[in-house]
């Protein structure tokens, strides 16, 4: 979408945003005049020094390869400071988690959302007759081993045990590896383990980071190796699953990932306290979240909006890490909503709550979007948590070429081709002239042997 539409500085001038206590902008506004390094400038991601991680990652990853479970062992001592007997568990043979009557009712809920959303992603099978006697049909298959990544760190994430588990289910995957940070004294997150055994979890791997991502793609003595991994995680599993990737591991991975981000578009009609909780909601995950409020239109409180984020976040139990997030995110000013769109569709991020008046019918003009929140009463948590969407989607603008985890991504299609004789003799003549013309005689002949074969039993049946 070209730039001439954006217009964030009503008086056509480049200056600085005013710089708020919680909610600060390094990042100049932009105007139709600027130049599209400056768009680039608005629109860019904190720079990951991949190179450097790297170098700290690729000898995990060889030394999980050639070590297996010891070296998981080793690493889970060092960097967690956990010492463990045996890094997997087998889901069946553990009991069932004991949860707080409440907090069982709001995952069941989650749980039943999520699978009802994700089961009518399935297709019914299509078959083709292209022309008489060419048929052909696209058929899906779960893919057999998958490994899920639960973050640990400085919040567990039961939810995205749910959000990966629940497709892989659904889809049919046989091995399904879920790992995760153990606790101090090596147990597993409760919550995480219901809702393992609830979405048909088969083994749990008791480690974090790039060796837990190392042992799923490599395989070890007591994990399964799995064809391919899924999972939000810090740059350093983010980089082990781009290494393996292209490793003689051969597995796939979901998408790249990077930080957490949101961008909420306001107009005069959302209410600051809305506003600031949402914004907080992302700025809560850690001090590299991205938080982006795009104002627009006329009539916007900012003073009401600063206010209450500061408010909010004095008392956060997290508001250190929302803090942290604040000081380096911005805020964009735009005549209206096509211009406030328009921004989002550059910046494609991973959240985009729309909270404005009629919010829905700016839906056809999202082009760029991990997972978008429409209206005053969608904040992006349900999204998070159990509206039946799932969470683990594009960051750091990959929601331009990138969707996030559906169904679609726990299987992979085969195409299948029936010709009958009569649809042979029909194609069969085509097919063999397109290949002289590329020079493949082999590919011609499988087709014109056939035909003579054809042609030499009509010519014996009329005998």
């Amino acid at each position: 979408m070209g730039s001439q539409l954006l217009l964030l500085n009503k008086n056509n001038t480049l200056t600085k945003p005013p710089q708020f206590g919680f909610f600060a902008s390094p990042k100049p506004r932009y105007n139709p005049s600027s130049n599209l390094l400056e768009v680039e400038s608005l629109k860019a991601r904190p720079r990951i020094d991949f190179s450097s991680i790297f170098g700290i990652v690729n000898p995990i990853v060889d030394d999980v390869r050639q070590r297996g479970d010891a070296a998981v062992k080793d690493y889970t001592s060092r960097f967690d400071k956990v010492k463990l007997d045996k890094i997997v568990e087998n889901v069946s043979g553990l009991p069932d988690p004991e949860l707080e009557a409440t907090v069982k009712e709001a995952f069941d809920v989650a749980y039943n959302n999520i699978y009802a959303f994700h089961l009518a992603q399935k297709s019914a099978e299509k078959s083709v007759e292209n022309m008489k006697g060419v048929r052909c049909k696209r058929v899906a298959r779960s893919i057999g081993s998958v490994g899920l990544y639960v973050p640990g760190g400085t919040a567990v994430l039961p939810s995205t045990a749910l959000m990966l588990a629940i497709p892989a289910q659904i889809a049919g995957c046989r091995t399904v590896v879920l790992a995760t940070p153990p606790a101090q004294d090596g147990s597993i997150c409760k919550e995480v383990l219901y809702c393992a055994k609830k979405a048909g979890v088969t083994h749990i791997l008791k480690a974090g980071g790039a060796q837990a991502i190392s042992a799923m793609a490599w395989g070890t003595e007591s994990c399964p190796k799995v064809e391919k991994v899924f999972g939000p995680g810090n740059q350093y599993v983010t980089a082990a699953k781009m290494i393996l990737q292209n490793s003689e591991a051969m597995i796939s991975i979901d998408m790249p990932a990077g930080p957490s981000e949101v961008l909420v578009i306001a107009d005069r009609y959302a209410s600051p306290v809305h506003i600031a909780a949402d914004l907080l909601s992302q700025a809560e995950h850690g001090p590299d979240s991205q938080v982006v409020l795009v104002v627009a239109g006329d009539g916007v409180d900012m003073k009401a909006i600063e206010e209450e984020i500061s408010k909010q976040c004095q008392s956060l139990p997290r508001g250190e890490y929302a803090s942290k997030a604040l000081s380096h995110s911005f805020t964009v000013f735009a005549r209206d909503m096509l211009e406030a769109v328009s921004f989002s569709n550059l910046y494609a991020p991973e959240h985009l709550i729309i909270n404005v008046k009629e919010a829905e019918k700016w839906e056809s003009f999202i082009e760029n979007a991990g997972s978008v929140f429409l209206g005053p009463w969608t904040p992006e948590s349900v999204g998070d948590y159990a509206s039946g969407t799932n969470h683990v989607l594009p960051t750091y603008g990959y929601a331009r070429m990138y969707g996030g985890v559906s169904l679609d991504s726990f299987q992979k299609y085969m195409t299948v081709q029936t010709l009958t004789e009569e649809g042979l003799r029909k194609l069969g003549p085509y097919v063999a002239t397109m290949a002289e013309v590329e020079g493949l005689d082999a590919h011609k002949r499988a087709v014109t042997l056939r035909l003579q074969d054809i042609e030499a039993r009509q010519v014996s049946n009329t005998r």
